[in-house]
């Protein structure tokens, strides 16, 4: 009994060799560990994170790698959405094809969204960082493509691919986390993930304003291929864990079953058609209009055969009914939904409050926006470290939407009178609580599902998180523009309602009479207030949604010792 007695030093300390363990002793490379624990025999069994049973977990240089090279793709991601939209009326200009501007934001979500849950049984079949480099390849290439776009209908095609390969890289980093190290410590690596990528929010105007005033708009797409060449050069020579090896024989046939083709081939058209009612109503169709309401039914329709056939097809399911159906992974999702809804509509309207409000320029608004951000990274880093020694995430996210709520539902006060002080300091409350909240949810499934499972429901939150952020885009910019329409006549008699909308909120100044702009700032200011009502409600709803997720440990379980 005494040679089956190992001392463990805590996550992953070496383990002295024995006849029982042996095994272990093979896994010297630098940079990685081993967190293997001998449990006696007869031990009831436990969830994969429970047991963490010879796990190999990289640290050091290697680990420092793995994680920058995650963060800058993903930041690459999310500075691709936003710096778009600064290049849009360039592109439009050069293609001539103002028609297609809707087409130019919604052919990148469309693809991202349909195809997220297959990239997550993607990565649940197949070798993650061979997968993470295939889908983040797919990326670059459709940066690629829009960049060398000869015609609009090109760059739409390119948008479509660069969001075909998004589609796996921010889930695919998480995966690969998730791989690299233990629970308890996985809420700092995953807090710094998430604020570095939420750094290419609130500088695509930046950047997309500079390179597009500076350079030209087709460097908004070159600059992802010498930072994307960095992140391939780095986890080219990495080697990933795998705490999951399947003994099933590949074929055609299973494979096609593993990743549930049928599945997809329902989902991915409901999916399009939802955003696209979303896309088009209120901008190019009135919400009640056939167009709109028959793309609403027809993914109505498409969801509910979807769901049948999950339930037919069962754990081996793109979105298994068993998963979804877990309370602390509806919960999470649903939080990360709010939250992530929140966040955008925030930081968008944010911007367009400088903009119109302050007069300022595209570029200055991004600036104006790095109290948010910045207090928003350093309590991501925080709380991140902070979760693995308390062990329960429950009590962030909840003081994190609290006081996302409030600074948000502060926000709202905000008037083109309003003092630096004011919108500095309300946008520091909301950064405090985002970064208390937005990695959270992603803890809570990790620390859930066994191993094999995590690469669904990182794209199941990844999708959510889209979906949140589509949604309450699409409700904000119709309570912006019905706001306007309705008010402007009333606050600015005899203004021209359809130039001031279309001019936009930083050309509007430009055809409107002085004697009219107080007027329409006025009108402005009660539009902004109701998108600001928006994210504070979604903000409290994600707040209802997380008490949900539970106060499961992510600590290290500790291993009783068998008696001499």
């Amino acid at each position: 009994m005494d040679d089956e007695k190992a001392s463990h030093k805590e996550d992953g300390a070496s383990v002295p060799e024995s006849p029982a363990i042996q095994p272990q002793k093979a896994v010297d490379e630098a940079g990685l560990e081993s967190s293997s624990t001998e449990a006696p025999e007869q031990a009831p069994e436990k969830t994969a994170t429970e047991t963490q049973q010879q796990e190999v977990w990289i640290t050091g240089l290697k680990l420092g790698v793995i994680v920058a090279a995650i963060s800058m793709a993903a930041f690459l991601m999310l500075l691709d959405v936003s710096i778009v939209a600064t290049a849009i009326p360039r592109i439009t200009s050069d293609f001539h094809s103002l028609t297609d501007i809707g087409w130019y934001g919604s052919a990148y979500l469309l693809a991202n969204c349909s195809l997220q849950p297959m990239a997550g049984k993607i990565y649940g079949r197949f070798d993650s960082k061979v997968c993470f480099m295939v889908f983040f390849g797919l990326f670059e290439f459709g940066s690629l493509l829009s960049a060398v776009a000869t015609s609009s209908k090109m760059f739409i095609v390119g948008r479509a691919v660069a969001g075909m390969g998004g589609s796996g890289v921010v889930n695919g980093g998480l995966t690969i986390i998730a791989k690299c190290v233990p629970m308890q410590k996985r809420g700092l690596y995953i807090g710094m993930i998430m604020g570095v990528a939420q750094l290419g929010i609130m500088l695509g105007p930046l950047v997309g304003g500079a390179l597009t005033e500076y350079a030209s708009w087709r460097w908004c797409f070159y600059i992802n291929l010498p930072a994307g060449a960095f992140v391939a050069v780095f986890l080219f020579f990495i080697r990933i864990p795998s705490h999951s090896k399947s003994s099933e024989k590949v074929t055609f046939l299973s494979i096609t079953k593993s990743l549930d083709v049928l599945g997809f081939v329902l989902f991915a058209p409901a999916a399009i058609m939802f955003l696209l009612a979303l896309e088009w109503g209120g901008n190019v169709y009135r919400w009640d209009s056939s167009t709109v309401i028959g793309l609403f039914c027809g993914a109505f329709g498409t969801i509910v055969v979807f769901f049948v056939w999950e339930s037919r097809v069962g754990d081996e399911a793109m979105i298994p009914l068993s998963m979804i159906t877990k309370r602390i992974i509806a919960s999470s999702c649903l939080a990360m939904l709010f939250s992530a809804a929140c966040m955008i509509v925030t930081s968008f309207y944010m911007a367009i409050y400088f903009q119109a409000d302050k007069g300022v320029s595209p570029m200055l608004s991004g600036v104006y926006l790095l109290p948010s951000i910045l207090t928003q990274i350093m309590f991501g880093l925080f709380s991140g470290g902070l979760v693995g020694r308390v062990g329960y995430y429950l009590p962030f996210i909840i003081a994190g939407t609290t006081f996302t709520s409030i600074g948000t539902g502060l926000l709202s006060t905000l008037v083109s009178t309003s003092s630096t002080g004011r919108w500095i300091g309300f946008q520091i409350i909301a950064g405090v609580g985002r970064g208390l909240t937005l990695q959270m949810p992603i803890l809570a499934i990790q620390n859930n599902l066994e191993p094999r499972d995590i690469p669904v429901g990182m794209s199941l939150l990844m999708f959510s998180q889209n979906m949140g952020a589509a949604l309450f885009v699409s409700f904000a910019q119709t309570i912006l523009s019905t706001t306007l329409v309705h008010e402007l006549p009333i606050l600015a008699p005899g203004i021209n309602t359809e130039a001031v909308i279309a001019a936009g909120a930083s050309s509007f100044r430009e055809v409107v009479p002085k004697a009219l702009l107080r007027g329409v700032l006025l009108a402005y200011d009660q539009a902004i207030h109701r998108v600001f009502y928006l994210a504070a409600g979604s903000a409290a709803a994600g707040f209802v949604a997380c008490w949900g997720m539970g106060w499961k440990s992510v600590k290290k379980p500790k291993v009783q010792q068998p008696e001499a």
